[in-house]
């Protein structure tokens, strides 16, 4: 029997690498010489530091077409909110890995809606559909692309 697993991954090396861009970037922007403004990546989180809201906007803006760059889904972005402290401004910035209890009960509800003949079922993280045709996954995979879930999936594990 056919199945797939829908994972939700980011290669954290490309992320590492689409901050150093980044800070690259940083350096060479006019319109931030003379101003203290980095990016810091540690833990699959990376820091904001600025003088102002509208520069950390910036360094937002900086940061997601840098990681468009590097192959990463701006959809694995998830910013919290920015904590400012006397003239310093900080924003943290984590990466979704995996698919959480909530975002896998709507897939699979999806999935369920739209009538085709497979099974889908939550194994931690990732979610496994099994069906008795290949044709089946391979709707499930479109359903799974267009759907409005903001997350980024990916499929493996495609067994025959």
């Amino acid at each position: 029997m056919p199945s797939l697993d829908i994972v939700s991954e980011i290669d954290l090396v490309e992320v590492k690498n689409a901050v150093d861009n980044a800070t690259r970037e940083l350096s060479t922007r006019f319109d931030f010489k003379g101003v203290d403004a980095s990016f810091t990546y540690a833990d699959e989180t990376v820091t904001l530091k600025a003088e102002g809201e509208f520069q950390i906007k910036q360094l937002m803006d900086i940061l997601r077409n840098a990681c468009v760059k590097r192959g990463v889904s701006n959809a694995a972005l998830d910013p919290q909110k920015v904590d400012i402290s006397g003239k310093t401004y900080k924003r943290a910035v984590k990466f979704r890995q995996g698919i959480e209890q909530p975002v896998a009960k709507k897939l699979i509800k999806e999935i369920k809606d739209a009538k085709l003949k497979v099974q889908a079922q939550i194994q931690g993280d990732q979610i496994r559909v099994t069906g008795k045709k290949r044709d089946d996954l391979q709707k499930v995979i479109a359903l799974a692309k267009d759907s409005d879930i903001e997350q980024p999936f990916q499929f493996t594990n495609f067994r025959d």
